[in-house]
C-alpha cells in the first residue's frame, strides 16, 4: 500500500528550524521527514481487528504543527515513528476478524484513532484508571508497550493512530483499528460530514464536559475547523443563549453563521468593542497592554491554543470566568498568567472523546456526533473546502498551512 509517512529525527528538526524560515521544503518537502512510501499491507492483528480501505483522511491542525516542529515535545514520548499520518479517518471496510460484530464488510465506517487499553491487549478487568471511566484518550499506558502483537513484536508505545509506528493513518491507503475503535456512517451523511465526524467529537466533548449555563454567552475563538464544530456542538446539544464567534476571513464569518454562531467579530478591534459592550471598561498600565474590569465572557472556548489566544482568553473573561482549551497548546515565552488568581478564572482542558453521558445513557462521543448531525442537518460538510488525491500530499499540506493564501478550513486527502 501507500502511504505518506513521517519520520522524526535531530536532523530534520535542525532543518526544519533553519532552513524552514525560507522554504517550507524542509517541513513538507525533500529536505523534511515526510515522503510517500511504499508500504506493506497491513495484517490483521487478531479477531477482534478490523481493515478499512480509507476514502479520505482530514489534516489537522496538529499535524501542521508536528511537521513544523512548532508542537511542544511534551508528547513525543507518546508516538512511535516513522508513521504513516492521518487521524481523521473515513473508510470503508475491507475485511474482519472472526469475533468483529459490530461492522461488516462493505460498510461505510469512522475511527477513533485513540488507542485505549483494550487496543493495547489487556483484559477488561484490567484497565487503567482512565480507560476504566471511558476516558480512554488519556490511557495512562500510552508511553509503554502493548500486549497485542504486530507479527511477532508487541504493539509500540503511541497515543494515536496517525502517530504510531505499528498503526498506519489516514494518509495511507489501508488502516486497522480494533473493532472497539470502528462506527458505522448512516447512508444519508456526505463524505465530507462523515470524514469530520472526529473533529466535530472533539467539539462535543469540550462542550458536553463544560456546557454553558442557560442563557450565558459563549465566546468562540478560531478560524479553524475546531471552533466552527464548537459552535455546531452548542446548538447541536440544544443551547439556544448567544454565541459570539472570533473569526479571520470572509468565509470563516460566514460558516460561523450558518452553523449557528449569533455574531461574529474579527481578532482585534471588532473584538475589543464586543468586550466593551459587554460592560467592560479599558485601562492602561503603566507598561504593557490594555487591560479590562468589568463585563466581560463568563464561559470562553479557546479554539486555538497559542500564546495570543490564552491571552486574550485571559483578558476576556468575566471573574470566575470559565476557559475551556481546545486548542493543542505547547509550550510559550511571556503569557502573563496574572488574571488566573485576580479573576479566580477557571480553566479546563478538553482532548478527544470517550464515554458521555447523553439524553439519560452512556454513548460513544462519535455515536452522539453521528446522530446529531442526522437530526441537525447541519451543513457541516462545508468546512471541507479542499480534497486532494493522495499523491498531491504537500499541496495538500501548504494549502493547510496557509489559510491565508489558499483560503483553507478543511483539508482532506482521498487515497
Amino acid at each position: 500500500m501507500k502511504g505518506v509517512t513521517f519520520n522524526v529525527s535531530v536532523p530534520h528538526f535542525l532543518l526544519a528550524k533553519t532552513a524552514g524560515r525560507v522554504t517550507d521544503s524542509a517541513f513538507f518537502g525533500f529536505l523534511s521527514g515526510v515522503k510517500m512510501s511504499d508500504l506493506p499491507e497491513p495484517q490483521l492483528p487478531g479477531p477482534d481487528w478490523v481493515e478499512i480501505e480509507v476514502i479520505a483522511g482530514g489534516i489537522c491542525g496538529s499535524d501542521i504543527s508536528n511537521l513544523t516542529y512548532s508542537a511542544s515535545p511534551a508528547m513525543e514520548p507518546f508516538g512511535s515513528f516513522p508513521a504513516v499520518l492521518g487521524h481523521e479517518i473515513l473508510g470503508r471496510v475491507k475485511s474482519v476478524g472472526a469475533r468483529v460484530s459490530k461492522v461488516s464488510q462493505g460498510q461505510r465506517v469512522t475511527v477513533d484513532p485513540m488507542i485505549s487499553c483494550t487496543t493495547r491487549g489487556y483484559p477488561p478487568e484490567d484497565p487503567c484508571s482512565s480507560c476504566s471511566e471511558g476516558l480512554h484518550c488519556t490511557c495512562e499506558r500510552a508511553g509503554e508497550e502493548g500486549i497485542t502483537l504486530i507479527g511477532d513484536q508487541p504493539l509500540s508505545r503511541g497515543l494515536t493512530i496517525g502517530y504510531h509506528r505499528d498503526l498506519p493513518g489516514g494518509w495511507g491507503q489501508t488502516v486497522l483499528a480494533h473493532e472497539s475503535q470502528v462506527f458505522s456512517v448512516d447512508d444519508a451523511l456526505p463524505d465530507n460530514a462523515a470524514v469530520l465526524l472526529e473533529p466535530l467529537s472533539i467539539a462535543l466533548h469540550a462542550v458536553l464536559r463544560s456546557p454553558p449555563r442557560d442563557q450565558e454567552p459563549a465566546f468562540v475563538i478560531g478560524s479553524g475547523t475546531i471552533a466552527l464544530a464548537t459552535i455546531w456542538a452548542l446548538r447541536a446539544t440544544g443551547f439556544q443563549g448567544p454565541i459570539l464567534a472570533q473569526a479571520k476571513r470572509e468565509h470563516e464569518q460566514k460558516l460561523a453563521r450558518t452553523l449557528g454562531a449569533t455574531d461574529v467579530v474579527a481578532p482585534g478591534p471588532e473584538a475589543r468593542q464586543a468586550l466593551i459592550e459587554s460592560g467592560a471598561s479599558a485601562y492602561m498600565p503603566v507598561v504593557g497592554p490594555e487591560v479590562y474590569s468589568g463585563g466581560g465572557f463568563p464561559l470562553i472556548y479557546d479554539c486555538v491554543g497559542n500564546r495570543s489566544s490564552l491571552a486574550q482568553s485571559l483578558g476576556f473573561a468575566s471573574p470566575r470566568g470559565r476557559i475551556v482549551v481546545i486548542g493543542c497548546v505547547a509550550e510559550f515565552k511571556k503569557l502573563d498568567l496574572t488574571f488566573i488568581w485576580a479573576r479566580e478564572l477557571r480553566i479546563r482542558g478538553a482532548v478527544g472523546y470517550g464515554q458521555e453521558t447523553w439524553r439519560g445513557e452512556r454513548r460513544h462521543t462519535f455515536e452522539i456526533a453521528h446522530d446529531l448531525l442526522l437530526e441537525t442537518g447541519a451543513p457541516v460538510q462545508d468546512m471541507v473546502t479542499h480534497a486532494y488525491p493522495l499523491d498531491q500530499y504537500r499541496d495538500a499540506l501548504r494549502a493547510a498551512a496557509n489559510h491565508r493564501k489558499s483560503g483553507a478550513v478543511k483539508v482532506v486527502l482521498q487515497p
